[in-house]
């Protein structure tokens, strides 16, 4: 009896020390497939977080040997990857966008003001405002007019964005109430006229005319706005996000909600080109604090494929009088460029048509002049003449593509570019070899906003319906390592933040996604139907599936 008195006491004593060896730590995640992204792609089944860091990674044995939790996750087997980056997107405008009416998918106009009048009725305002229609999805494949918008809703305002958000259509009370006449003009847009008259549509800067007389949201509205879209950007697995464009107030405001703790997703703003954001921003060091990444300006050089904004070299193949439009003249380009060098910030300029990126590439490299860390980028890169490829690498700019730009747009792509031109058009593994990394994301609310939509167009070139069958321009698909780094390492690296997070390695933050299948090794077709089982950020829970 003693001597088992004896042996009891010592193996509680050995476990004793046993634990008192191990570490401490706040998360511990086993039994999972764990796909690092680090430098060498390798993989694990464990790892180890303490203060929102990532302190081990290793096996299930060694993990649990050295470490202790009181959050210990037993992943069952199932994949686990970095938390995804879009590297392109407008979260504020998607968060703002759920407050408004909803035209994705709308089959004709008719529908449009279906839907229009249905949303009215059920919250009404001083002004409708929508997005998403897109009238390449119609029968008529023509711009709308404003008759029938004007016969549904006479005396409110109503503005619809297309879907790009580079036109919009507006009707005659919009119209009346930003004063708009027969003589308004915009350099850089458009407003389309019959017998000289607005037929309601304002393309690309022809609709600041317009976006002038819309009351601003408040700042209650835009903090609404922004908790909604982190609410569903963790619920697809995103862990960052950009946002291709914002005031300082803007800013300034996702900055506060950090502080507050009322804001957690990590943002990679962008600012707008003005005046006021110069001298705010301009004047100090970029930020990067680990929440907020404020360390570029946004340009754009011209508009959409889709309204035919977009810059070409030559006419379009289905309006052979028109080049698209030049939103600027080339000097202020420049001295942005200069401004923005001198303070030690990225440009990234918005570039669909190949004369637009041919202007934005050459006017880069006035300043770059060669090899360089500056890490400038041209976001889309859509369409590019086969002779400027080379100046992405020449240069070190870097392409930040969305590969659901491609599968919403080849149904009729061609019919804008023509046989030849749409060879180079969303070239993604043609501009990945420049300089062997290059950014993805969705352009969301233009696109959907999962990643993992972004991943399989990325390597299937098809869409969700698994059209075309033998996928679209397959010469121009991303192997999967290379489509999964292009949602998360790559776009840290696209804003500097690659030391910080976008692998799961020592060191870095505990930003992860469990996935209910493996992205690496499922069947092709399967990739559409891949669930998002939880989203952790800094090592905490933010989503977790039912």
């Amino acid at each position: 009896m003693k001597q088992q008195f004896k042996s009891g006491v010592i193996f509680i004593m050995i476990m004793i020390a046993m634990t008192s060896c191990k570490q401490k730590v706040d998360l511990l995640v086993y039994n999972a497939d764990v796909y690092t992204v680090n430098e060498n792609f390798d993989r694990a089944t464990s790892f180890a977080a303490k203060d929102g860091r990532i302190v081990a990674v290793g096996n299930d044995e060694e993990i649990r040997k050295s470490y202790t939790s009181d959050q210990i996750v037993d992943a069952e087997g199932h994949a686990i990857y970095p938390g995804f980056n879009d590297g392109h997107s407008h979260f504020l405008g998607y968060g703002l966008s759920a407050f408004n009416v909803n035209l994705v998918g709308t089959t004709s106009f008719d529908e449009v003001i279906e839907r229009v009048a249905d949303h009215h009725k059920k919250f009404p305002s001083e002004w409708i405002t929508g997005r998403g229609w897109d009238q390449n999805d119609w029968e008529e494949k023509e711009f709308p007019t404003k008759e029938k918008l004007d016969e549904a809703f006479p005396n409110t305002p109503v503005v619809l964005r297309r879907i790009d958000g580079h036109a919009l259509i507006a009707n005659s009370e919009a119209m009346k109430r930003a004063e708009i006449t027969v003589d308004s003009y915009v350099p850089g847009g458009d407003i389309l006229k019959v017998n000289g008259e607005p037929t309601g549509i304002f393309i690309d800067k022809a609709m600041s005319l317009i976006g002038a007389a819309i009351p601003v949201p408040s700042d209650e509205q835009m903090i609404r706005a922004l908790k909604k879209a982190q609410e569903d950007c963790f619920a697809v697995g995103l862990t960052t996000v950009s946002d291709a464009g914002l005031s300082k107030k803007e800013i300034l405001l996702i900055d506060s909600l950090h502080k507050a703790g009322e804001l957690k997703m990590r943002v990679y703003a962008m600012m707008n080109p003005s005046e006021e954001n110069f001298e705010y921003f301009f004047s100090k060091e970029p930020i990067l604090n680990g929440k907020l990444t404020v360390s570029a300006v946004k340009l754009y050089i011209d508009g959409a494929l889709g309204s035919r904004g977009a810059l070409l070299l030559a006419p379009y193949s289905d309006d052979p009088e028109n080049f698209g439009l030049q939103l600027n003249v080339e000097q202020y380009y420049y001295d942005i460029c200069n401004r923005a060098y001198n303070a030690g910030y990225q440009v990234n300029t918005h570039a669909i048509g190949d004369s637009g990126n041919r202007i934005m590439l050459n006017t880069y490299a006035r300043f770059l002049g060669g090899k360089n860390d500056r890490r400038w980028r041209v976001e889309h890169a859509q369409i590019v003449h086969p002779e400027d490829f080379k100046l992405f690498k020449e240069f070190n700019i870097i392409p930040s593509v969305q590969s659901t730009h491609c599968t919403s747009d080849m149904y009729w792509a061609d019919e804008r570019l023509g046989e030849e031109r749409i060879k180079t058009a969303y070239a993604y593994k043609e501009l990945l070899k420049q300089n062997g990394w290059l950014v993805n994301g969705t352009d969301f609310p233009v696109e959907g906003i999962s990643p993992l939509h972004t991943f399989y167009a990325a390597v299937a070139r098809k869409d969700l319906e698994g059209w075309p069958e033998e996928g679209f321009e397959m010469e121009n698909a991303l192997d999967r390592e290379d489509a999964l780094r292009s949602v998360t390492i790559w776009p840290a690296k696209g804003s500097f933040d690659e030391d910080f997070k976008g692998s799961i390695e020592i060191g870095k933050v505990a930003d992860f996604v469990i996935l209910d299948k493996d992205l690496m090794q499922i069947d092709e077709e399967e990739l559409p139907s891949v669930k998002v089982l939880a989203t952790y950020l800094g090592g905490k829970p933010m989503y977790q599936a039912e």
